[in-house]
């Protein structure tokens, strides 16, 4: 089997290479390459068995590298993100392997490789689900609102922020000192700027941090009510078509 690597780190391109070697005498790695643009380079001139990626690299995405030349091998991806950041990642590849890598999962990856890629002439990637994992990777989120305070403007981080929640067609956002302000904002909108793995929609009305829930108690007709952190708000009831999302939510 030829191999390519793409990794950038020096240390997990050797710790690879060395348990590469100890699963399969027979593996040949072809090169070590550290960024998207000698990858894309060798890539044009040459050929692999199976390739392994690492997602971050220092000049770029490795899914940039699929972006510029045509891909014809199996990939493993190797990265540092937790699982919930790489769901999208799975794509048409072998798998995906945690670092520090295991030499366990490694061995399974191999075996999927063998078992589902090996007899294929030329797999084909997942182009559309490659961008969505780009997307995952590179968005960023809001990291301020600006509001108005009489005459004067000041911007609030959104690190300080308890919960948002709509009132009379109105948005506001609530601090974490329990102080509220008018944002020129929808709720839908808030919604998608803010980062989800820190803020929940509850329902129509409320949008809260994670950090702002002090204790959650069950309600009638099987939901949930949250116990907000320097707020009296009574109304800060999980919608019925939600407890499960947001009990999933707070799982992670």
């Amino acid at each position: 089997m030829k191999v390519l690597i793409v990794e950038d780190e020096s240390m997990a391109a050797k710790r690879l290479v060395t348990l590469l070697e100890k699963l399969d005498s027979n593996i040949e790695i072809l090169a070590k390459l550290d960024s998207v643009k000698r990858a894309v380079a060798w890539l044009k001139e040459n050929e692999a068995d199976l390739l392994f990626f690492d997602i971050q690299l220092a000049d770029g995405l490795s899914f940039e590298i699929l972006d510029q030349v045509q891909v014809n091998a199996p990939i493993i991806f190797t990265t540092a993100f937790d699982e919930y950041a790489i769901q999208a990642f799975k794509l048409n590849s072998v798998d995906y392997l945690l670092k520090p890598i295991d030499p366990e999962e490694l061995e399974h990856a191999l075996n999927k490789y063998e078992e589902r890629f090996k007899s294929e002439e030329s797999p084909q990637v997942n182009m559309t689900l490659i961008e969505q994992a780009v997307q995952m990777m590179t968005k960023k989120y809001k990291e301020r609102f600006v509001v108005k305070i009489g005459e004067h403007i000041r911007t609030l981080p959104v690190s300080e922020t308890a919960f948002f929640f709509s009132q009379e067609k109105a948005t506001y956002l609530q601090t974490t000192e329990n102080k509220r302000f008018i944002i020129d904002y929808t709720m839908e909108q808030v919604e998608q700027l803010v980062d989800p793995e820190r803020f929940f929609r509850i329902n129509r009305k409320y949008l809260v941090s994670l950090d702002a829930v002090n204790d959650i108690v069950t309600y009638s007709n099987s939901r949930l009510r949250l116990i907000l952190n320097g707020s009296d708000e009574m109304d800060a009831i999980v919608s019925r078509d939600k407890v499960q999302i947001f009990k999933r939510w707070l799982d992670k």
